[in-house]
């Protein structure tokens, strides 16, 4: 058995000091003070919390966007992840047009399997809706899928309004959640077409091209198809003040929705679009880095309660591949790398200053992923029985974020230069000890995690 120490623990109710046993790979009992047998292993974790490990709900490893793949696969991705505290991703296996289900579930098993670090699970992302997919989902669901990704945007995997109202009247009858992308389609490629016909081709075309006119759109359409369904959604990376108000009328009015944010909307703003020369491409993401009122505005909502989940959306491609848009900004591959640094974020620019308390970071890191992707109680939680993914966090330990040190697989971030306080000591992987001292040392112990319907 191992008992990890002297630790404060964070509980879903608050803080606690105490001690806490891990055996047999799960949790076996939490007490102020537990007393150790002969042959135990001592955890010492005095001056540290104890979180549950984290939970990455929103990740793209391995992704081909028809063009080009991203940087991280499996292999880079979940190391980078694991060595920040994320002991769960949860990635999109997406059906291609014209194919099914499970092709698409058994190709994003051969990306996973055997070759991640943390654990990791799919949410289904639904191209082509038709009585054959229709026809599939109950497998989904048998195969351990209980969440759903759509699209109002982008022309390969967008579908009509009528497709999403069945899917979601589906999801509510099998105990699913649907997450979506909330931009009109139509307006997105109607912006681009204005930004090239007037000559604007450089990065800081990409923002003017959807506005938070053309989130808020599809936020308010989502929400209205989803109230004639009575089945709550999950609404993405909402980047905007404008889509925010959409989703505060439709809560005031009863309705019940699930909201999902990023770091990058959390901490920067649209003036990295004008950067010199090419350095803005980097920044380069759907929906884009907002001005600072929206900045302001989703903070805001995350510290009154109103963010239900802080993800990444990590998408990462190197300055080469950003490159591809050089002469033209629709050109530029979407996405931003952050999968490594979400925690360490969040702990320093909200748990450090005093802003938000660590077990209100515990729920929008793990607790309400597990609990809204049928997780819970098996992860999300330092309760007796969980699963034993476990992260001993240092909140005095300084860090500096840089491409070149990071484990990302590629040659940029975001937050480059960031100062951070707080950060990674060691991580338990069902109880095993995967990073020590910020290191991993152990690599490719990830599991696939089956995970069960819910009621939403």
């Amino acid at each position: 058995m191992k008992i990890i120490k002297n630790g404060m623990l964070v509980l879903e109710d608050g803080l606690v000091c105490g001690d806490l046993a891990v055996e047999n790979g799960v949790i076996a009992a939490i007490a102020g003070s537990i007393a150790p047998a002969a042959g135990d292993e001592i955890i010492d974790a005095s001056g540290m919390l104890v979180f549950p490990g984290f939970i990455d709900g929103h990740t793209h490893f391995d992704m081909d966007n028809g063009t080009t793949v991203t940087a991280d696969d499996f292999v880079t991705g979940t190391r980078a992840a694991l060595s920040g505290g994320t002991t769960v991703v949860i990635d999109f296996a997406t059906q291609d047009r014209g194919d099914s289900l499970d092709n698409a579930l058994k190709a994003w098993h051969k990306k996973a399997d055997g070759r991640s670090s943390c654990h990791y699970a799919f949410h289904m992302a639904i191209s082509d809706w038709n009585e054959h997919t229709k026809a599939e989902l109950p497998n989904m669901f048998a195969a351990g899928i209980s969440s759903f990704k759509l699209y109002l945007a982008y022309d390969n995997l967008r579908l009509p309004d009528e497709s999403v109202y069945e899917i979601i009247r589906e999801m509510k009858r099998l105990g699913g959640v649907v997450g979506v992308h909330c931009e009109n389609g139509d307006l997105v490629n109607a912006g681009i077409k204005r930004q090239k016909a007037e000559g604007r081709l450089t990065p800081a075309a990409h923002p003017a091209a959807r506005p938070p006119v053309v989130e808020a759109e599809a936020v308010k359409r989502l929400l209205a198809i989803s109230q004639l369904t009575d089945c709550t959604v999950n609404i993405v990376h909402l980047s905007s003040k404008a889509g925010l108000a959409e989703v505060r009328r439709a809560r005031q009015a009863g309705q019940r929705v699930f909201v999902e944010t990023c770091p990058h909307y959390l901490l920067l703003t649209d003036e990295c679009y004008r950067l010199p020369g090419f350095e803005s491409a980097k920044f380069v993401c759907s929906p884009p880095i907002r001005d600072e009122q929206s900045r302001q505005a989703i903070e805001e909502a995350l510290l009154n309660g109103e963010i239900d989940t802080v993800s990444t959306d990590h998408c990462s491609y190197t300055l080469a591949q950003k490159a591809l848009g050089k002469e033209d900004f629709s050109k530029i591959p979407n996405g931003l790398p952050g999968v490594e640094h979400r925690p360490a974020l969040i702990f320093s620019h909200y748990v450090a200053t005093g802003l938000m308390s660590a077990a209100r970071m515990s729920s929008l890191l793990s607790t309400n992923s597990a609990r809204q992707f049928g997780l819970y109680p098996q992860k999300g939680a330092l309760r007796v029985g969980s699963d034993a993914d476990i992260v001993l966090w240092n909140p005095n330990k300084k860090q500096v974020i840089t491409a070149q040190a990071q484990l990302q697989n590629t040659d940029n971030t975001p937050y480059e230069g960031a100062i951070l306080t707080g950060g990674v000591e060691r991580v338990l992987l069902m109880g095993e000890t995967v990073v020590s001292d910020g290191k991993v040392i152990k690599e490719r112990e990830g599991r696939y995690v089956s995970r069960h319907p819910v009621e939403v």
